[in-house]
């Protein structure tokens, strides 16, 4: 996957702004690999070691330092052993991090990475039919851990986490169950130089200030429709939203999407049975019935030039779902005959569920600024990569260009 692949270079972006004191941080986590479907293969202790290389940003005067009360920042590679490595396999992950502080002797920490993962081994029809989890190399990967330090010496943290990790490909592939594991970890925080001999930190006397901003994005997107239509073809995505930045740390908008689906134009053009069978007036406008137009809010952490941004959607428009719903919520069937087994396909049902699923959008990931956001620049530039969802389910993967306008900028 493209977008993925173009993630791996994310942490060397992150890096490059962040050349304060570092540390480097051997980690191994120990957990289970918790099953994604009914069938699942069986897997046993799952063990993985990761090395991150990170920063104190202790030395830094940009505002989104002071008002996160210094967060470390960073990257994080590693392997993992999935605990079955005939069906499951092994991954590689990339990530980046940010770690907060939770209290005042920062002894209680929350950690969060996003980035990408390799697996050597996914779905096949053949030979590995019972992992329904993961379908291509490449899959988005996040991960969220408490820390608390246990001990400190002069040069290092000794730490235990407590943590969750997720791997899916962003509905780029079906089957897409998704791959979650529960895990427990121990890490060492190593300084170059003892943290008496440290620099103090530059403090700063932030004064509250705010600014309002409008912004457009374009953003190309990559799904697939169901495990019968199931290559991958664009989704064309365009954002427009307005709102405020506050410290210049936190970002909040709304604003209003507008959304276009090949699959969902080639479904109806071709005139598929579902057309022919519930949906005939769909012939009438396949460009109209294939987008998606929704109202939605945002909330974005502006770290300079990095963003971490985080949406949610209602969907006023979105008539092809119904479609989306009946293919990938059914299921299939041999049923003999005198003239031998013939597949009968049994459709989804237009639940409640599917109201929910309808009706609310989501969406999460990264935008890279051109100009730090700290210098609050009147034009801006951005691209970004998400994985956009129906509720809590993936529906494309997208990359992203943008334009954003400041103004009213006060103190």
């Amino acid at each position: 996957m493209k977008l993925l692949r173009l993630l791996l270079f994310c942490p060397l972006l992150i890096l490059a702004q962040t050349p304060n004191t570092s540390y480097l941080a051997p980690e191994i986590q120990l957990g289970k690999t918790l099953e994604a479907n009914d069938g699942f293969p069986n897997t046993q202790l799952q063990k993985s070691f990761f090395l991150s290389w990170g920063n104190y940003n202790n030395h830094r005067d940009q505002e989104w330092v002071y008002r996160l009360n210094q967060p470390k920042t960073g990257v994080t590679l590693g392997f993992i052993d999935f605990g079955n490595s005939e069906a499951i396999g092994t991954g590689l992950s990339a990530m980046t991090f940010i770690d907060f502080s939770l209290n005042k002797s920062k002894k209680l920490r929350l950690k969060m990475g996003l980035g990408t993962s390799y697996f050597n081994k996914q779905y096949d029809s053949i030979y590995n039919p019972m992992n329904r989890a993961i379908s291509t190399n490449f899959t988005w990967s996040f991960n969220s851990f408490l820390y608390y330090h246990i001990h400190q010496s002069e040069n290092i943290d000794y730490n235990l986490g407590l943590g969750y990790y997720h791997h899916s490909n962003g509905h780029t592939k079906l089957p897409n169950q998704g791959l979650n594991s529960l895990l427990v970890s121990f890490s060492a925080d190593i300084r170059w130089q003892p943290i008496n001999q440290t620099e103090e930190p530059i403090t700063n006397d932030f004064k509250r200030n705010s600014y309002r901003y409008f912004s457009s994005a374009f953003g190309l997107g990559w799904n697939t429709l169901s495990n019968k239509f199931n290559s991958t073809k664009n989704v064309y995505n365009l954002t427009l939203s307005y709102g405020k930045v506050i410290n210049r740390t936190f970002k909040f908008g709304f604003g209003a999407y507008y959304r276009f689906y090949e699959h969902y134009y080639d479904y109806i053009k071709n005139e598929e049975t579902l057309i022919l069978d519930e949906y005939p007036q769909f012939k009438d406008n396949p460009y109209g019935y294939a987008t998606n137009i929704g109202l939605l809010g945002k909330g974005e952490l502006l770290l300079n030039h990095f963003g971490l941004e985080f949406q949610i959607g209602i969907n006023i428009y979105k008539p092809f779902y119904a479609i989306d719903w009946k293919l990938n919520q059914g299921y299939t069937y041999e049923r003999p005959t005198e003239n031998g087994p013939v597949t009968v396909e049994v459709l989804g049902e237009l639940d409640w569920y599917y109201e929910v699923k309808r009706t609310i959008s989501s969406k999460m990931g990264i935008n890279y600024y051109f100009i730090g956001t700290d210098k609050t620049p009147k034009h801006n530039f951005f691209i970004g990569a998400h994985i956009n969802a129906n509720l809590g389910q993936a529906d494309f993967t997208e990359l992203s260009a943008g334009y954003v306008y400041s103004f009213h900028f006060r103190k």
